[in-house]
């Protein structure tokens, strides 16, 4: 049964690893639904948060290919029950349809919504939460006319405690002491 994943990807900043791992989607025919890279808390450390609607097992073989990418620290999949998420959404609407009524600003306000921009010719709006609520505040300023409109990826951060990869880097590079104490 297919359910959504968040997958995190963990790599030091290389050119070409965001098409290599693109590519492992492709060959499996996975759409990707949403995909974010940027830094992460470790310093030189890039994170990918990659969000696909699939099943659990196929999710697994996934993150087991990017993990066989050579610049990728390490690879995890999660629910949303075990991440926090938002995304962030763009508006723009017509500066006259909020001069002429108030439902724009209700609507905003409502919505937990801000503006960010006001011209003679348009307004911009930022509204940030999961897609589904993006999407209902997209549903009614569009009775207005949405002149353009945009939604980031998601952005997500586990519940536990830890970064998953601090704990992953500790183990590894204990390893790694043992072996170069047992060769000296």
């Amino acid at each position: 049964m297919k359910e959504e994943f968040i997958i995190s990807a963990y790599s030091e900043n290389h050119i070409g690893l965001l098409n290599r791992i693109t590519i492992i989607f492709t060959r499996r025919k996975v759409n990707i639904e949403s995909l974010t890279v940027s830094e992460s808390a470790l310093s030189g450390i890039s994170k990918f948060t990659i969000v696909v609607r699939e099943e659990r097992s196929r999710v697994e073989n996934i993150v087991k290919q990017i993990e066989k990418q050579v610049d990728v620290l390490k690879a995890y999949f999660h629910t949303n029950e075990e991440m926090i998420f938002q995304e962030i959404a763009l508006y723009k609407v017509p500066t006259q349809a909020l001069m002429e009524s108030d439902q724009i600003e209700r609507m905003v306000r409502k919505h937990n919504a801000r503006i960010l921009e006001i011209t003679k010719d348009y307004t911009v709006i930022e509204k940030t939460g999961h897609k589904e609520e993006t999407q209902e505040l997209f549903n009614g300023l569009n009775k207005f006319g949405v002149l353009q409109f945009i939604r980031s990826g998601r952005v997500a951060i586990t519940r536990s405690a830890n970064e998953r990869l601090s704990e992953f880097l500790a183990e590894r590079d204990a390893l790694l002491a043992s072996i170069e104490m047992k060769s000296n």
